[in-house]
């Protein structure tokens, strides 16, 4: 199991949240993605096939940036 947490800024609602963890959650592979709208921060559990370029594909989806995480 792959856990993972990424900083997307633009979180700041609880629609933010619900449509994160919808998209993500619906990925094969993830096992649990928990929005942290305080932190604007995802923590993701996942497993193949789902890839970390996957997830992001599903935030960038939503209409979210995801900046380079470091």
């Amino acid at each position: 199991m792959t856990e993972k947490t990424l900083t997307v800024p633009e979180i700041h609602c609880d629609h933010c949240k619900m449509s994160l963890e919808g998209a993500i959650g619906a990925l094969p592979g993830v096992e649990h993605a928990m929005v942290d709208v305080e932190k604007a921060t995802i923590a993701v559990a996942f497993d193949a096939p789902a890839t970390i370029e996957d997830i992001v594909g599903a935030i960038e989806g939503q209409g979210y940036e995801v900046p380079a995480q470091g």
